[in-house]
């Protein structure tokens, strides 16, 4: 994988939370948590996550509901549920609802990472390898782009933002997410992402009578198609 996977735990206990945390983070993985419903909606809504690891007993929303949610949503991401309920008919309501694998407390973090490991692979082999907006093609199997047919000379940086910001289309990602997408903490000191939207925009626009990479103000950058009717 490419770039470094961003994790949104979903979890009111915050001792456990706590410890889930810190072990992904000490293995590399970004992660992101909400102690609620509202909030875990709240951040889905505002950016894109690789997975989400769901606690189905929630203070203020059930997790069925929430995991329903996030399965519907545009880019569908992987849901592990972490859940005392281990019943059958708990796994099979899980299911049901779109979780793509079910953990039952007490668990092993070992086993939560490489779980989550797991179903990144899969969701990664199961997207169409070639995702295209208007005139501009990204093939995620060969790490090429073209535009109107001519091939874009990206660095492996420049591609990955490119591939991040077109999976998110037609939200805009804010420097935050780009960062931690590319870099996670080892991001470099210096402001490497506008360096690269720049070197992005020298090749995706600077050649072609329109531009795609745009600027959203305060909150960061998106592509934009000239007939979207932004």
């Amino acid at each position: 994988m490419n770039e470094k996977l961003h994790i949104l735990v979903v979890e009111d206990n915050a001792v456990l939370a706590t410890q889930l945390l810190d072990f992904l983070q000490a293995k590399g993985l970004v992660t992101d948590y909400a102690a609620t419903g509202q909030l875990a909606q709240l951040l889905m809504q505002q950016q894109q996550f690789d997975l989400v690891i769901l606690d189905l007993t929630l203070p203020d929303v059930d997790g069925l509901v929430l995991c329903q949610q996030f399965k519907q949503s545009a880019y569908n991401p992987p849901v592990l549920m972490l859940t005392a309920r281990d019943s059958l008919q708990d796994k099979i309501s899980g299911f049901e609802v779109g979780a793509d694998d079910y953990l039952t407390k007490p668990f092993a973090l070992e086993e939560v990472y490489f779980r989550v490991l797991a179903l990144c692979r899969r969701h990664r082999l199961h997207q169409s390898s070639a995702l295209l907006l208007g005139d501009l093609t990204i093939d995620r199997a060969t790490r090429q782009a073209s535009r109107g047919g001519v091939p874009l000379n990206l660095s492996a940086t420049d591609f990955s933002l490119l591939q991040l910001l077109a999976e998110a289309y037609p939200h805009a990602v804010s420097k935050r997410q780009l960062n931690a997408k590319l870099w996670g903490d080892d991001a470099p000191e210096s402001d490497a992402v506008r360096s690269h939207i720049y070197t992005l925009r020298n090749a995706l626009d600077k050649p072609f009578a329109s531009a795609l990479l745009k600027t959203v103000h305060g909150i960061g950058f998106r592509l934009e198609l000239p007939d979207a009717g932004h």
